[in-house]
């Protein structure tokens, strides 16, 4: 009977342990994946702001020898992402390819004016800033007019900050309940053994010592948890980029080492913390508590 109550006593304790692992471990992908979706996020963010841009149109009579040194000017602006010079020629044949009508030939002439496209580096695309630079580049001499969007560029902006906002939250949100989980579970694998510490109490064990057991074994969960969530997050990441090879570049490969760092250190901090904080709630509980 003795040998099946151990038996019964060993498997309990692996099955507590296995979940504690997998608890862990789970937690820990979640948050490895919201880390890489912040960073995706930021990437997207980068990428929809240099894509807001401007058209500066040129004077008619505009030599395009003058035209090459303003758009040579305007690439080396550290608010210059990138510039195309649409000549007037070019913008016919474009205009005619979106009507599928020859309207020179109903004209009689092109009335159209060559122009230089920009877009704006990321740093550069608040409305107070586009509005600065318009202002600059009016005064310019070849330059007849600018033509962008300014509801559009409000409203792209407004919606960023929003989404940075609730990005932001729902991050910390979802650390919060990772900690919870973590430490609910650890706790509740420390519940089934309060008795052995009360046991190691009486018999004059120091609270150092006992805690040493306990510590040792959540910190042997927390790398195991880590490696795991880990070892998910590398499965999903070669998903990706065998479906959206575009998603994950080479350039990112340092960024993803140091997240997966990151996450084997939370990993082993909050199972630590977790195992030490359950721990001295049962060191300093009365006897009579336990039964409850």
């Amino acid at each position: 009977m003795t040998q099946v109550q151990e038996k019964h006593t060993r498997r309990k304790l692996r099955t507590s342990s296995a979940s504690t692992v997998i608890s862990i471990s789970l937690v820990i992908f979640m948050l490895g994946i919201f880390g890489l979706v912040l960073i995706n996020t930021q990437r997207l963010t980068n990428y929809v702001k240099e894509n807001i841009g401007f058209t500066v149109m040129l004077n008619e009579d505009v030599k395009e020898i003058d035209v090459l040194q303003l758009q040579k000017t305007l690439d080396a602006s550290d608010w210059v992402k990138s510039s195309q010079y649409v000549s007037r020629e070019e913008a016919a044949s474009i205009l005619q390819q979106d009507l599928g009508e020859d309207f020179i030939s109903f004209l009689g002439f092109n009335p159209l004016s060559s122009s230089i496209d920009i877009n704006l580096n990321a740093t550069h695309t608040a409305s107070d800033q586009i509005i600065s630079i318009e202002r600059e580049l009016k005064e310019h001499a070849l330059i007849k007019d600018i033509v962008f969007q300014k509801d559009l560029v409000e409203a792209i902006n407004q919606n960023v900050q929003k989404i940075s906002v609730l990005l932001l939250g729902f991050c910390a949100l979802l650390f919060i309940i990772a900690i919870a989980l973590i430490n609910n579970t650890i706790r509740l694998s420390v519940y089934s053994k309060r008795f052995l510490i009360r046991t190691m109490k009486l018999v004059g064990a120091t609270h150092g010592f006992i805690r040493k057991p306990f510590l040792y074994n959540g910190l042997t969960q927390g790398m195991f948890g880590a490696l795991i969530s880990i070892l998910l997050l590398m499965i999903a990441l070669f998903g990706v980029q065998k479906e959206m090879p575009e998603l994950l570049v080479l350039q990112d490969l340092p960024t993803v080492g140091v997240i997966m760092g990151t996450m084997f250190i939370i990993g082993i901090l909050m199972s630590l913390l977790a195992t030490n904080m359950a721990v001295g709630k049962y060191l300093r509980m009365n006897e009579d508590d336990l039964y409850r």
